[in-house]
């Protein structure tokens, strides 16, 4: 019988697998059974003592809250009471929303900097102040400011990603090797092209990286800032479900944010690997 020889990826795979399947059965096995009393005096009843504790639920649980939901993610019964492709439909929109905003003003800004020693040092006590600042201490004054929870969520994102990106850029477009630059200046390239052409493809693999830092950290902050704002969103959707006292539920939303938040990073992970390039 022939031997069947596996890939470094496929028994990493398997390994995998495993490991899930041995944490699941743990999981379902640390679970106590909850068994109600069949014979009740009137006061223990009128006590609630016969009554189920919330404690956590079981994986078993977990994956029929999970086949209800994404059986139907797009249900609409009322303002508390949306699918989770709703919820996270609206998250995904706001972090996108800042993130582009955040794009379109890190990156030139960043060109900027990296190429001007004199707008690097007139600029980076600014970036040094402002870039450790926690995003959601900006939620008051957003709100204050804006008077609009959306556009108020929508400027967490903002705030949040812009540094990564910034930096990033400033970093790359730096590190471009001036050996490049002086060809370009040889062939009588003007500046615009010598960035389009010379500057952008040679740093796009760090600017990438700093984009893709920067998703990561706007799908973390949305989450705590749709529970401030409520209304919509997954964050929204956790707050609600824990204020219902439905941990099968809220193991369920956090379970979805990881799986959200790593189909983003792939996204930028692939792209990251199109822009690479061997000198």
């Amino acid at each position: 019988m022939p031997s069947v020889t596996l890939t470094l990826n496929q028994r990493a795979a398997l390994l995998s697998i495993v490991m899930l399947v041995v944490g699941l059965l743990i999981w379902e096995a640390a679970i106590p059974a909850q068994t109600a009393a069949t014979e009740l005096t009137e006061y223990e009843r009128l006590m609630g003592l016969g009554e189920e504790r919330a404690g956590v639920p079981p994986p078993s649980d977990v994956i029929a809250k999970a086949w209800e939901q994404l059986s139907d993610p797009f249900y609409d019964a009322g303002p508390n009471d949306k699918g989770i492709g709703i919820q996270i439909g609206y998250s995904i929109y706001r972090v996108l929303t800042g993130y582009l905003l955040a794009a379109l003003v890190a990156i030139p800004l960043g060109f900027l900097i990296g190429m001007s020693p004199i707008a690097y040092k007139a600029l980076n006590p600014y970036i040094q102040v402002l870039r450790p600042i926690s995003p959601l201490a900006w939620m008051p004054l957003a709100l204050f400011i804006i008077q609009d929870s959306e556009a108020s969520a929508i400027f967490v994102i903002f705030i949040c990603s812009i540094w990564p990106m910034l930096i990033n850029t400033a970093f790359g477009v730096a590190g471009v090797r001036q050996d490049w630059v002086n060809v370009a200046r040889t062939h009588e390239l003007g500046s615009l092209k010598t960035a389009f052409t010379v500057i952008l493809p040679a740093a796009a693999p760090t600017i990438i990286t700093g984009m893709r830092i920067s998703i990561g950290i706007a799908w973390l902050v949305i989450v705590a800032a749709e529970m401030l704002v409520g209304g919509t969103g997954i964050g929204y959707y956790v707050w609600n479900e824990w204020n219902n006292l439905d941990l099968t539920s809220v193991i369920f939303s956090i379970l979805m944010i990881g799986v959200v938040g790593m189909l983003l990073d792939s996204a930028f992970a692939v792209l990251q690997r199109a822009v690479a390039y061997a000198e």
